[in-house]
């Protein structure tokens, strides 16, 4: 059964077969200026297993990784939907407050551990990465 959620103002839609392969909470300076000076979550999906509806408009930067990382955010409202990055081609992670349920897929670990401000408040019963962790095996794509 796909699990279904969409963006602040309901223009985009997005659903998602089976599990993720995996969350993270990153604190990278990028993340940061996007999450409202927090961490963002993100739940990890293969391409063909995820659906969107809606109109999207797209950001493409080069990531502290030194990857460039394309983000799409509905067109509307400027909810933050997904980002595939070109260092895992294949996958997205997909903001997890896009999902109905919210508890759905929690972070499995914390990363870029380095660039969190003093005051973060890091999950200290997961891994914590201070770049970025290894990217997924050969048997994850």
């Amino acid at each position: 059964m796909p699990v279904a959620g969409q963006c602040l103002c309901g223009a985009v839609k997005i659903a998602v077969e089976g599990n993720a392969l995996g969350g993270r909470t990153c604190w990278c300076r990028t993340c940061q200026k996007f999450g409202g000076g927090n961490g963002t979550t993100n739940a990890f999906f293969r391409d063909e297993a995820v659906t969107t509806e809606g109109e999207l408009s797209w950001y493409e930067n080069i990531a502290d990784s030194g990857n460039i990382t394309r983000r799409a955010f509905c067109s509307n409202c400027g909810s933050h939907v997904f980002t595939m990055g070109s260092g895992a081609p294949g996958f997205r992670g997909i903001r997890v407050s896009m999902f109905n349920d919210s508890n759905a897929f929690p972070p499995q670990a914390v990363i870029w551990t380095e660039s969190a401000p003093s005051w973060a408040a890091l999950d200290p019963t997961l891994p914590h990465f201070p770049k970025a962790p290894p990217p997924p095996s050969q048997q994850d794509r």
